[in-house]
């Protein structure tokens, strides 16, 4: 158990160093968003493709405080792939007309499609296809 008089800010940044290693992504690849909602934090994790610059939401977690929600996180990056199915989604942008195909891990592929559109307006794509890759 830690001491009550660990730096919160040191803390975080440690758990985030550690979310960022387990996903194999750094920099401006991966944005940790904080929300205070209803006496809450709340913490999207959100991925930013290299190739199409385009942004979605990896994952959302609820959490008393900064701390308590960056830990919540770390374990959903440490077991998603065991419990969450993969989803490939191929779509259009409105901007750019070329056919991209993006993956999610989701329950179903309502939740795949909330990621691929979050923070947007839903007219700004145009989904093609929704597939549940078998699982290996």
């Amino acid at each position: 158990m830690e001491s009550k008089n660990t730096d919160v800010h040191v803390e975080s940044a440690r758990i985030q160093k550690q979310i960022e290693n387990h996903l194999g992504i750094s920099g401006n690849s991966l944005l940790f968003e904080f929300r205070h909602i209803d006496n809450k934090e709340r913490l999207d994790l959100i991925t930013v493709n290299p190739r199409h610059h385009q942004s979605f939401l990896f994952h959302s977690e609820v959490g008393y405080d900064r701390v308590d929600v960056l830990r919540k996180m770390l374990a959903y990056v440490q077991n998603y792939r065991d419990e969450e199915g993969s989803y490939t989604v191929q779509w259009i942008s409105r901007d750019n007309k070329e056919l991209n195909t993006s993956y999610f891990r989701a329950r179903n592929m309502y939740e795949a499609l909330d990621k691929l559109y979050y923070g947007r307006d839903m007219n700004t794509i145009t989904v093609f296809s929704v597939v549940l890759n078998p699982v290996s």
